[in-house]
C-alpha cells in the first residue's frame, strides 16, 4: 500500500471537494457561485458545532440566509458551490438538527462529509485567530473567499496557517515504543509526536522528538501517511522508525511513562483492559495498526477489547 493510499484511510482525508483554488481571486466568479440557486451553505453555532441529521450534514440554501451574510467559499461538490457562514447561527435556524462537535462528527458521519466539515472548521479557526496584522497591528480584511487576509494599512497578505507535527511509531526488533501523558485516562498509550521546528527536516524532527521525550536514538525513519488535524490547525505527518536500542530515559517531562510493547503485550493489554490506545480517529491508531499487521500479522480491529 502506498503512502497516498494509507493517507486516504486516515480520518478527515476523504473529501471529494474540488477546492477551485484557481478561481478564488476572481470576485465576479465568486459572486456567481454565491448567488447560484444550487449553492449550499454550512453553518456552525457559537461553540463551533455543525448541524447533523441522521448520517449527514444539514445544509442551508441561499433563500434561508441574508444576501449580505459573510461567507467562506469552500469549493464545488459535484459542481455544486459550497460555502460556510462566517458568523455563528442560532439552533432555531435548523430546529430538527443535532448540533455536533467535529470529534463527534468524525465518528458519526460518512468520511467524505467529515473531511469537508473539518476543512470548514480549520479555515474558521485560522480566521478567528488572525484578526490583526502581525506586522503593524491593524485590522485584517478577508479576501479570496476567506482564504487570504489583507492588512488595511500596510497591505500585507496573510495566509491560513498549518502547524506541521510529526507522529511516529518507533520499533526495535519485536517491540514498538509507546508513551503516555499524565492527563490521559489510566492505561492509555500512544505513539510519540511533536511539532516541527524552524529550519528542521521531517526526519530531523522525528529523531529530535523521540530523543527529547524518551532518550531513544532513531537510526532511520520512513514516511507513512498524513492527516489534517484541525484542533485547531495541525498537519500530522506520520512515520515509522527504527531505534538503536531500548534504554528509555524520560528527559523533557512531556511523558509520564514510555514503554516497549510487543504485539502479544498489546493484544493482552487490550483484552484485559490494562491498555487503551488512541481513538481510531487519529493517525496514531493507524500507525499502531500498520505496525501490528506488518510485524506480527495481527489485525488491530479484530482484537478483543475488555468491556
Amino acid at each position: 500500500m502506498s503512502s497516498a493510499q494509507r493517507t486516504r484511510r486516515n480520518c478527515f482525508t476523504a473529501s471529494p471537494l474540488d477546492r477551485c483554488a484557481e478561481y478564488r481571486a476572481n470576485p465576479d466568479w465568486l459572486t456567481a457561485q454565491r448567488v447560484s440557486p444550487a449553492a449550499r451553505f454550512l453553518a456552525f453555532d457559537q461553540d463551533g458545532c455543525a448541524p447533523i441529521a441522521g448520517a449527514g450534514v444539514c445544509w442551508l440554501d441561499g433563500a434561508a440566509i441574508a444576501a449580505t451574510a459573510a461567507t467562506n467559499f469552500l469549493g464545488q461538490l459535484d459542481g455544486v458551490p459550497v460555502f460556510t457562514l462566517r458568523e455563528p447561527v442560532s439552533h432555531a435556524m435548523l430546529p430538527s438538527a443535532t448540533w455536533s462537535s467535529l470529534r463527534r462528527i468524525a465518528m458519526e458521519l460518512e468520511r467524505a462529509e467529515a473531511g469537508l466539515v473539518a476543512y470548514a472548521r480549520a479555515l474558521a479557526n485560522w480566521q478567528d485567530a488572525t484578526r490583526h496584522c502581525a506586522y503593524c497591528g491593524m485590522p485584517l480584511a478577508l479576501i479570496d473567499g476567506g482564504h487570504r487576509a489583507r492588512c488595511a494599512q500596510c497591505q500585507r497578505l496573510h495566509f491560513p496557517r498549518t502547524d506541521a507535527a510529526i507522529i511516529v511509531i518507533v520499533e526495535h526488533n519485536d517491540a514498538c515504543l509507546l508513551g503516555r501523558q499524565a492527563a490521559w485516562p489510566a492505561g492509555q498509550y500512544s505513539t510519540l509526536a511533536g511539532f516541527v521546528e524552524p529550519g528542521e527536516s521531517l526526519a530531523d524532527a522525528v529523531r529530535r522528538e523521540v530523543r527529547e521525550e524518551t532518550g531513544i536514538e532513531v537510526v532511520d525513519c520512513d514516511f507513512h501517511s498524513s492527516q489534517p488535524w484541525p484542533f485547531p490547525a495541525s498537519l500530522m505527518l506520520g512515520f515509522t522508525a527504527q531505534a538503536s536500542g531500548r534504554a528509555i530515559t524520560l528527559t523533557d517531562g512531556e511523558l509520564e511513562d514510555a514503554r516497549w510493547f510487543t504485539a502479544s503485550a498489546i493484544k493482552a493489554g487490550l483484552g484485559d483492559g490494562s491498555l487503551r490506545l488512541s481513538s481510531p480517529l487519529s493517525i496514531s491508531y493507524r500507525l499502531i495498526e500498520h505496525w501490528l499487521r506488518e510485524r506480527a500479522g495481527v489485525e488491530l480491529e479484530k482484537l478483543p477489547r475488555a468491556g
